[in-house]
């Protein structure tokens, strides 16, 4: 890492995994080095690096039973293998900031008190979010830390989509739909942009980030006018182990039934629902679709993930009046055609027409040019998001991800 160039290192922490990128920012954001800890909290995690550079990649197994052990395994790695000296600054992604928090900015203090009293409202990600910013506080004080919320691209939702049907005086308690996957979403309005140009601000457009969490935003004029996610990233569609939108009766019953506490319950929607649920044996899309001709469990959450998918494009076009532009991303949206396919198959009375050689190839475009509708496959970057919003705040020049 030469002295004379500027690094910025993103962090991005999921719920089972942890990824991050060092970008230079000599002359563009350009990637240079990116990782992931995966399968935090099993048996074997696996700590993956690719050094864009000499185009070299690595896998170690890790031990990593809880998310401590995570956060302690990239701390060492980047004293073994980073020059902490030449980054400017760290930037994290936060997907709940609650009402006082949407845009950029950098780690205070109070910043950090917030989050950490905030963590009931999302238990499955700012607990290790919060973790992650006081260790590398702890390890390298020297560094500015700056955070970017997931809520920020649903900030400017409109009331009929931001309330939720029950008693008002909760809205002046924060309790509204925030909606998550923003930096995601920011991406691929970027991308959009890109292939498009400006004509895209008056396109009417749904955006579906699907993978082990999924969820659509609805989106006119570029922003926001609705999304699936609600107050918590549980709500919604039907993701891997969280159970997306339910009765809400259903805690009442369990409760009743089978003395369940708010926190099994709290448990069960978000890790033990979803396709893990409904399939009984995995939460994994690709290994449901390889046990779907001989389990029926297998092929009932394939099917119902497909069907709520299709079934929420369909009230967005009605939300939207009208469809002009459809974009699947995320792990499931970008890789799995077969998904895709069984999505679109009843959407051609809104204009979605597939072209099943394009959708094969996981191209970008993946609509038939006679198709009303263009269809997009677009592999998110919310890093890069991360990385921009950082060079915004530090002033620095940027022009895009080389």
């Amino acid at each position: 890492m030469p002295k004379d160039k500027t690094y910025l290192l993103t962090i991005n922490g999921g719920s089972s995994s942890i990824k991050f990128t060092l970008y230079n920012v000599t002359e563009s954001l350009t990637s240079i080095l990116s990782g992931k800890l995966t399968g935090l909290g099993l048996p074997v995690a696996k700590l993956r690096v690719t050094n864009s550079i000499q185009a070299e990649a690595s896998a170690v197994d890790i031990k990593a039973d809880n998310y401590q052990q995570a956060v302690a395994v990239l701390i060492d790695w980047f004293y073994k293998h980073i020059d902490i000296s030449s980054i400017k600054a760290i930037g994290h992604r936060i997907v709940h900031g609650g009402h006082l928090y949407k845009k950029p900015q950098w780690v205070t203090k109070q910043l950090l008190k917030h989050l950490s009293a905030i963590t009931p409202l999302d238990p499955q990600h700012l607990p290790g979010e919060v973790q992650l910013i006081e260790a590398f506080n702890e390890y390298f004080p020297q560094l500015k830390q700056m955070v970017c919320f997931d809520t920020e691209f649903h900030q400017h939702l409109p009331t009929v989509a931001k309330l939720l049907p029950i008693p008002r005086r909760y809205l002046d308690q924060g309790i509204y739909r925030y909606g998550f996957h923003g930096l995601s979403y920011q991406y691929l309005m970027q991308v959009l942009h890109q292939q498009e140009g400006e004509a895209i601000q008056q396109h009417k457009i749904i955006l579906a980030h699907l993978g082990n969490g999924a969820s659509m935003a609805a989106v006119t004029n570029g922003q926001s006018i609705d999304t699936t996610m609600a107050m918590t990233p549980a709500a919604g569609l039907v993701m891997g182990t969280r159970s997306g939108d339910l009765d809400p009766g259903l805690y009442g019953l369990l409760n009743r039934s089978e003395g369940m506490t708010g926190e099994q319950f709290e448990t069960m929607i978000n890790q033990q629902s979803g396709l893990l649920g409904i399939s009984a044996s995995t939460s994994d899309m690709q290994q449901l679709l390889e046990l779907r001709s001989t389990d029926p469990n297998a092929e009932d959450a394939v099917d119902v993930f497909c069907y709520q998918a299709r079934k929420q494009i369909g009230a967005y076009a009605a939300a939207l009046g009208g469809l002009d532009t459809l974009v699947f991303s995320g792990g499931i949206g970008e890789n799995v055609a077969e998904i895709r396919t069984q999505i679109c198959q009843q959407l051609a009375f809104i204009g979605i027409e597939l072209d099943n050689e394009l959708n094969q190839q996981n191209a970008l475009r993946i609509s038939t040019l006679q198709s009303r509708v263009t269809v997009w496959v677009i592999p998110t970057n919310e890093e890069l998001m991360i990385a921009q919003s950082m060079c915004d705040l530090l002033n620095l020049n940027h022009q895009g991800e080389k």
